[in-house]
């Protein structure tokens, strides 16, 4: 992607003025994005996005500046303007760039472009026509189909110098059901580190009859009762109330600064014995895999929580400078635009011993959240508050009827801590999170749990 004589070029302009340490990404990704409304496509992207980014660091000091000029004199010309924030001493650093040989583990069969328009079109007419014609009762369905294919370079003055390449596809599905004036709305929206050939490993139908289920079943629930009870939380998508309200917090963008509520507690007990959390980069083709993070170190799997034990953080290169540990394989960022800090990848809530049935049937009176939505949290603090897509009452240990509009309200340390039974069912969910280093592709994961006490909102007397 750049002449390796170039790269050093940079870095030794880089490192001019004191710094002792410099790093060069360079990136190049085409991406497609389609928008399928009402069964007609209202959009249709494609492009190429290029660029190099130069990160300098002093210290604990860091600075960063891009460009999408790769030309010699552009690049060297960067590296002098960044380097110039820098008032040190140059040292006495000979930079010896030594290329890196990777095992990929995320295979892909089917580049996304060498799939036409017209067939990653059908996937989508697909999924519209099976969900538009579940009910009657759904009024308009909306179909999204993106796939992106990275490549970046990564070398720094240590003399590191790697490639990788990350293609990845999905198909958000959404449905809604109206009923007079009233709408309610179904999503799943899957995805994976894997090509075109994504949509022969899946069950389309599947995913665009759920997200039609759950828009019908919505649009004929009662509202939710408010009050505290006990809340079961369902697998896959309903791990985002950890990777929000706890794994923000786990990142040491926050820790190194103290801005968590998890700072300073390695081997204190955070959550419940029954929780083990887990972020892992290296899942075959997940969708917040890679083979190395956007600093160039390989992901590996990071054990956050382990029986309730806070046994780790998730920590970039600059972070782990502050901390005085070792980083983790968790430098991420959405493109050469943004400067890298720590960020989660496929992170989720492992397994347990209890069964789905067995964790229902043990609850007497409580809130059944099958599929989680949106919702706000206060990183600092951990308090969250978030949308339940679907939710159902449960009675004498019996799932006895859905209800709409329930929100959850709590704070992430304290809702760990009152997890009371974990099931067997892991399941992991795909969507994009945005932090200071952009949005970027993530797994949220858990299987079914149970809290024994959450606030849950809805309407009151009902």
């Amino acid at each position: 992607m750049l002449d390796k004589g170039l790269i050093q070029e940079v870095l030794d302009e880089a490192l001019k003025t004191g710094g002792d340490f410099a790093e060069i990404f360079v990136e190049d990704t085409q991406s497609t994005s389609i928008l399928l409304l009402g069964g007609v496509v209202e959009e249709s992207n494609s492009g190429r996005d290029y660029g190099v980014g130069i990160r300098i660091y002093y210290g604990l000091n860091s600075v960063y500046a891009y460009t999408n000029d790769s030309s010699k004199e552009n690049l060297l010309k960067v590296a002098k303007t960044a380097a110039a924030a820098i008032k040190g001493t140059k040292g006495d650093l000979t930079i010896n760039l030594t290329t890196s040989t990777i095992e990929n583990n995320h295979l892909v069969k089917k580049l996304p472009n060498t799939i036409s328009k017209k067939e990653k079109v059908d996937v989508m007419k697909r999924a519209y026509f099976v969900a538009k014609n579940y009910s009657p009762e759904i009024t308009q369905v909306i179909v999204r189909y993106l796939d992106v294919d990275q490549k970046v370079l990564i070398a720094n003055s240590e003399g590191l110098f790697v490639e990788d390449r990350r293609v990845r596809t999905r198909l958000p599905i959404e449905a809604i059901a109206s009923k007079g004036t009233e709408k309610q709305s179904g999503f799943y929206g899957p995805g994976a580190h894997k090509g075109f050939e994504f949509f022969e490993d899946i069950d389309i139908d599947y995913y665009a009859k759920e997200a039609a289920r759950i828009a019908v079943t919505m649009i004929n629930a009662d509202h939710c009762p408010s009050g505290k009870m006990p809340v079961i939380i369902d697998n896959e998508f309903g791990g985002v109330i950890f990777h929000e309200a706890c794994g923000h917090g786990l990142e040491a963008t926050s820790v190194a600064k103290k801005t968590s509520v998890f700072a300073d507690k390695l081997g204190e007990l955070v959550a419940s014995e029954f929780v083990t959390a887990i972020d892992d980069g290296t899942i075959p083709n997940a969708w917040g895999s890679s083979n190395i993070d956007d600093e160039g170190m390989k992901t590996q799997k990071n054990i956050l929580i382990e029986n309730g034990i806070l046994k780790g953080y998730m920590i970039d290169r600059l972070n782990s400078r502050r901390m005085g540990m070792a980083p983790t394989g968790n430098g991420r960022r959405q493109s050469y635009k943004f400067a890298p800090t720590s960020r989660m990848t496929n992170t989720y809530i492992a397994p347990g011993k209890s069964t789905p049935e067995e964790i229902i049937s043990n609850t007497e009176y409580g809130l059944y959240a099958r599929y989680m939505g949106g919702g706000s949290v206060n990183p600092a603090t951990g308090e969250f508050n978030f949308a339940v897509n679907e939710g159902y009452i449960i009675k004498n240990g019996k799932i006895h009827k859905p209800v709409r509009s329930a929100t959850l309200i709590g704070r992430g340390i304290e809702v760990l801590k009152k997890i009371d039974m974990v099931g067997n069912n892991l399941g992991l969910g795909q969507g994009m999170c945005g932090s200071v280093s952009g949005s970027i592709p993530a797994n949220v994961g858990q299987p079914m749990i149970r809290v024994s006490e959450m606030t849950v909102g809805g309407r009151k007397g009902e």
